[in-house]
Protein backbone atom coordinates (compact mmCIF):
# COMPACT_ATOMS: atom_id res chain seq x y z
CA UNK A 1 0.00 0.00 0.00
CA UNK A 2 3.08 2.43 0.67
CA UNK A 3 4.26 1.98 -2.52
CA UNK A 4 1.03 2.73 -4.13
CA UNK A 5 0.71 6.07 -2.10
CA UNK A 6 3.83 7.19 -3.07
CA UNK A 7 4.05 5.86 -6.78
CA UNK A 8 0.52 8.19 -6.55
CA UNK A 9 2.02 11.08 -4.95
CA UNK A 10 4.86 11.10 -7.80
CA UNK A 11 2.21 11.13 -10.52
CA UNK A 12 0.37 13.78 -9.08
CA UNK A 13 3.09 16.08 -9.31
CA UNK A 14 4.22 14.65 -12.47
CA UNK A 15 1.07 16.03 -14.16
CA UNK A 16 1.18 19.13 -12.16
CA UNK A 17 4.51 19.99 -13.42
CA UNK A 18 3.29 20.58 -16.95
CA UNK A 19 1.05 23.20 -15.00
CA UNK A 20 4.02 24.51 -13.74
CA UNK A 21 7.40 23.05 -13.51
CA UNK A 22 8.41 25.16 -10.39
CA UNK A 23 5.66 24.46 -8.08
CA UNK A 24 5.81 20.80 -8.37
CA UNK A 25 9.22 20.91 -7.96
CA UNK A 26 9.09 22.71 -4.59
CA UNK A 27 6.60 20.33 -3.40
CA UNK A 28 9.17 17.44 -4.48
CA UNK A 29 11.74 19.23 -2.45
CA UNK A 30 9.94 19.65 0.34
CA UNK A 31 8.83 15.82 0.65
CA UNK A 32 12.47 15.01 0.19
CA UNK A 33 13.34 17.17 3.34
CA UNK A 34 10.56 16.69 5.58
CA UNK A 35 10.80 13.43 7.84
CA UNK A 36 7.50 11.26 8.08
CA UNK A 37 8.51 9.72 11.16
CA UNK A 38 11.74 9.90 13.53
CA UNK A 39 10.11 11.32 16.90
CA UNK A 40 11.13 9.50 19.87
CA UNK A 41 9.26 6.75 20.94
CA UNK A 42 7.66 5.77 24.58
CA UNK A 43 10.71 3.55 25.41
CA UNK A 44 13.13 6.23 23.86
CA UNK A 45 11.73 9.01 25.85
CA UNK A 46 12.14 7.30 28.98
CA UNK A 47 15.97 6.56 28.02
CA UNK A 48 16.63 9.99 27.23
CA UNK A 49 15.45 11.12 30.77
CA UNK A 50 18.71 9.78 32.09
CA UNK A 51 20.93 12.70 30.25
CA UNK A 52 21.29 16.32 31.04
CA UNK A 53 19.64 17.70 28.58
CA UNK A 54 20.75 21.35 27.06
CA UNK A 55 19.97 23.38 24.05
CA UNK A 56 22.20 24.80 21.70
CA UNK A 57 21.23 27.85 19.58
CA UNK A 58 21.59 28.10 15.47
CA UNK A 59 19.97 31.23 13.54
CA UNK A 60 16.56 31.14 14.80
CA UNK A 61 16.85 26.65 15.19
CA UNK A 62 17.20 24.76 18.12
CA UNK A 63 19.10 21.88 19.10
CA UNK A 64 18.44 19.20 21.47
CA UNK A 65 21.81 17.45 23.23
CA UNK A 66 21.82 15.00 25.90
CA UNK A 67 24.54 14.51 27.83
CA UNK A 68 26.00 11.10 29.91
CA UNK A 69 29.31 12.69 32.16
CA UNK A 70 32.28 10.66 32.23
CA UNK A 71 36.03 10.82 32.34
CA UNK A 72 37.32 9.20 29.17
CA UNK A 73 37.29 10.73 25.92
CA UNK A 74 33.95 13.09 24.42
CA UNK A 75 32.26 11.00 21.86
CA UNK A 76 29.35 12.84 19.71
CA UNK A 77 26.90 10.56 18.53
CA UNK A 78 24.95 11.77 14.82
CA UNK A 79 21.66 9.49 14.21
CA UNK A 80 20.45 9.49 10.57
CA UNK A 81 17.21 10.29 8.66
CA UNK A 82 13.79 9.70 10.61
CA UNK A 83 15.59 8.82 13.79
CA UNK A 84 16.50 10.69 17.30
CA UNK A 85 19.18 10.46 19.89
CA UNK A 86 17.39 7.76 21.08
CA UNK A 87 18.55 5.12 19.26
CA UNK A 88 21.50 4.97 20.45
CA UNK A 89 20.43 3.64 23.87
CA UNK A 90 22.30 0.10 23.59
CA UNK A 91 25.53 1.76 22.33
CA UNK A 92 25.21 4.73 25.05
CA UNK A 93 24.76 1.67 27.73
CA UNK A 94 28.33 0.24 26.74
CA UNK A 95 30.05 3.22 26.23
CA UNK A 96 28.84 4.63 29.82
CA UNK A 97 30.49 1.34 31.35
CA UNK A 98 33.33 2.42 29.78
CA UNK A 99 33.00 5.76 31.29
CA UNK A 100 33.18 7.71 28.09
CA UNK A 101 31.89 11.35 28.32
CA UNK A 102 28.68 10.77 25.36
CA UNK A 103 26.49 13.67 23.77
CA UNK A 104 24.25 13.54 21.28
CA UNK A 105 21.99 15.89 19.06
CA UNK A 106 18.70 15.50 17.37
CA UNK A 107 18.91 16.61 14.04
CA UNK A 108 17.36 19.56 12.14
CA UNK A 109 13.33 18.16 12.13
CA UNK A 110 13.74 15.25 14.36
CA UNK A 111 13.02 14.71 17.65
CA UNK A 112 13.50 17.85 19.47
CA UNK A 113 15.13 19.61 17.74
CA UNK A 114 14.38 22.43 15.70
CA UNK A 115 13.73 23.85 12.31
CA UNK A 116 10.56 22.85 10.10
CA UNK A 117 13.34 21.05 6.86
CA UNK A 118 16.32 19.06 7.19
CA UNK A 119 19.34 18.48 4.70
CA UNK A 120 22.54 17.53 5.73
CA UNK A 121 24.16 20.88 5.60
CA UNK A 122 21.97 22.28 8.03
CA UNK A 123 22.88 18.85 10.31
CA UNK A 124 26.40 19.68 9.25
CA UNK A 125 26.00 23.31 11.01
CA UNK A 126 24.04 21.65 14.41
CA UNK A 127 26.90 19.32 14.60
CA UNK A 128 29.47 22.30 14.59
CA UNK A 129 27.43 24.45 16.94
CA UNK A 130 27.58 21.70 19.26
CA UNK A 131 31.03 19.93 18.31
CA UNK A 132 32.44 23.97 19.50
CA UNK A 133 31.12 23.59 22.97
CA UNK A 134 32.23 19.67 24.06
CA UNK A 135 34.96 19.21 21.80
CA UNK A 136 34.63 15.56 20.98
CA UNK A 137 37.74 12.92 20.27
CA UNK A 138 35.26 10.89 18.42
CA UNK A 139 32.39 11.32 16.35
CA UNK A 140 30.13 8.29 15.45
CA UNK A 141 27.74 8.99 12.76
CA UNK A 142 24.55 6.90 11.26
CA UNK A 143 23.41 6.99 7.60
CA UNK A 144 22.70 10.88 6.55
CA UNK A 145 24.20 11.69 10.17
CA UNK A 146 27.83 9.79 8.94
CA UNK A 147 27.30 11.89 5.92
CA UNK A 148 26.82 15.12 7.50
CA UNK A 149 29.57 14.41 10.15
CA UNK A 150 31.89 14.28 6.85
CA UNK A 151 30.27 17.46 5.57
CA UNK A 152 31.25 19.12 8.42
CA UNK A 153 34.80 18.11 9.52
CA UNK A 154 35.78 18.50 5.98
CA UNK A 155 34.38 22.49 6.21
CA UNK A 156 35.04 22.93 9.70
CA UNK A 157 38.55 20.76 10.52
CA UNK A 158 37.93 21.12 14.29
CA UNK A 159 41.70 20.09 15.75
CA UNK A 160 40.16 18.11 18.49
CA UNK A 161 38.78 14.91 16.09
CA UNK A 162 40.73 11.58 15.89
CA UNK A 163 38.31 9.29 15.37
CA UNK A 164 35.09 9.32 13.06
CA UNK A 165 33.12 5.83 12.70
CA UNK A 166 30.76 6.19 9.38
CA UNK A 167 27.49 3.53 9.70
CA UNK A 168 26.09 2.72 6.62
CA UNK A 169 26.82 6.25 5.27
CA UNK A 170 25.84 7.00 1.60
CA UNK A 171 28.65 8.03 -0.36
CA UNK A 172 27.35 10.79 -2.40
CA UNK A 173 24.30 13.14 -2.26
CA UNK A 174 23.64 12.95 -5.79
CA UNK A 175 22.85 8.77 -5.26
CA UNK A 176 20.75 9.59 -2.36
CA UNK A 177 18.67 12.29 -4.65
CA UNK A 178 18.20 10.12 -7.52
CA UNK A 179 17.32 6.81 -5.58
CA UNK A 180 14.35 9.52 -4.27
CA UNK A 181 13.58 11.11 -7.65
CA UNK A 182 13.56 7.03 -9.39
CA UNK A 183 11.32 5.82 -5.75
CA UNK A 184 8.30 8.67 -6.45
CA UNK A 185 9.12 8.12 -10.29
CA UNK A 186 9.54 11.57 -11.22
CA UNK A 187 9.33 13.18 -14.72
CA UNK A 188 12.59 14.58 -16.46
CA UNK A 189 10.78 18.43 -15.73
CA UNK A 190 10.76 17.50 -11.88
CA UNK A 191 14.34 15.74 -11.90
CA UNK A 192 16.18 18.47 -13.47
CA UNK A 193 14.48 21.22 -12.52
CA UNK A 194 15.36 19.76 -8.67
CA UNK A 195 19.29 20.16 -9.76
CA UNK A 196 18.64 23.90 -10.78
CA UNK A 197 17.12 24.43 -7.83
CA UNK A 198 19.60 22.35 -5.25
CA UNK A 199 22.45 24.80 -7.14
CA UNK A 200 20.37 27.83 -6.94
CA UNK A 201 20.10 27.42 -3.04
CA UNK A 202 23.35 25.60 -1.58
CA UNK A 203 26.07 27.14 -4.42
CA UNK A 204 26.55 23.79 -6.47
CA UNK A 205 25.82 21.03 -8.05
CA UNK A 206 24.11 18.03 -6.06
CA UNK A 207 27.31 15.89 -6.90
CA UNK A 208 29.84 18.59 -5.46
CA UNK A 209 28.00 17.38 -1.83
CA UNK A 210 30.03 13.76 -1.78
CA UNK A 211 31.41 11.86 1.43
CA UNK A 212 33.52 10.03 -0.70
CA UNK A 213 35.59 12.98 -1.75
CA UNK A 214 35.31 15.39 1.68
CA UNK A 215 36.77 12.28 3.48
CA UNK A 216 40.25 12.91 1.14
CA UNK A 217 40.31 16.17 3.27
CA UNK A 218 40.40 14.30 6.50
CA UNK A 219 43.26 13.13 9.28
CA UNK A 220 41.36 11.22 11.65
CA UNK A 221 41.11 7.69 11.81
CA UNK A 222 38.58 6.32 10.61
CA UNK A 223 36.13 3.12 10.89
CA UNK A 224 33.41 2.38 7.86
CA UNK A 225 30.77 -0.22 8.93
CA UNK A 226 28.11 -1.07 6.18
CA UNK A 227 25.97 -4.61 5.93
CA UNK A 228 26.53 -5.71 2.41
CA UNK A 229 22.70 -6.25 1.95
CA UNK A 230 21.89 -2.77 3.00
CA UNK A 231 18.36 -2.47 1.41
CA UNK A 232 18.80 1.55 1.96
CA UNK A 233 22.41 2.70 0.64
CA UNK A 234 24.40 0.06 -1.08
CA UNK A 235 27.63 -1.59 -0.09
CA UNK A 236 29.46 -0.33 -2.70
CA UNK A 237 29.01 3.28 -1.19
CA UNK A 238 31.58 1.97 1.80
CA UNK A 239 33.79 0.51 -0.81
CA UNK A 240 33.92 4.16 -2.14
CA UNK A 241 34.54 6.06 0.76
CA UNK A 242 37.20 3.72 2.30
CA UNK A 243 39.00 4.12 -0.78
CA UNK A 244 39.56 7.70 -0.41
CA UNK A 245 39.85 7.94 3.78
CA UNK A 246 43.18 7.39 4.30
CA UNK A 247 43.96 6.11 7.42
CA UNK A 248 40.29 4.12 7.17
CA UNK A 249 39.31 0.52 7.67
CA UNK A 250 36.21 -1.27 6.34
CA UNK A 251 34.16 -4.05 8.07
CA UNK A 252 31.72 -5.98 6.04
CA UNK A 253 28.24 -7.12 7.96
CA UNK A 254 25.89 -9.36 6.87
CA UNK A 255 22.26 -9.63 7.71
CA UNK A 256 22.41 -6.68 10.09
CA UNK A 257 20.61 -4.52 7.40
CA UNK A 258 20.28 -0.26 7.41
CA UNK A 259 20.25 -0.02 11.07
CA UNK A 260 23.34 -1.83 11.78
CA UNK A 261 21.85 -1.74 15.91
CA UNK A 262 23.33 -4.75 16.72
CA UNK A 263 26.00 -5.96 19.99
CA UNK A 264 28.61 -7.27 17.10
CA UNK A 265 28.47 -3.60 15.69
CA UNK A 266 29.32 -2.26 19.47
CA UNK A 267 32.06 -4.46 19.79
CA UNK A 268 33.53 -3.63 16.54
CA UNK A 269 33.42 0.90 17.41
CA UNK A 270 34.52 -0.30 21.34
CA UNK A 271 37.84 -2.00 19.92
CA UNK A 272 38.18 0.74 17.53
CA UNK A 273 37.69 3.72 20.17
CA UNK A 274 39.89 1.93 22.78
CA UNK A 275 42.81 0.77 20.90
Amino acid sequence: MRNILVKLVGKSLNSISYLSKSYATDKALLLFSKPRKGQISGTQSTFLKTAVHETVVYESFEIRTYKWSGNKQTILLVHGWESNSGRWMSLINHLKKNDYNIIALDAPAHGNSGSPYFNALLYAEFIYEVAKIHCPEIIIGHSVGGMASVFFQNKYQLASIKKMVLLGAPSDFKDVLKRYTDLLGYNSRISNHLNHIIKERFGSEPETFSTASYVKTLNAQGLIIHDEDDPVIPYSDAVLIQLNFKNSALITTKGLGHSLNHKNVTLHISEFIEN
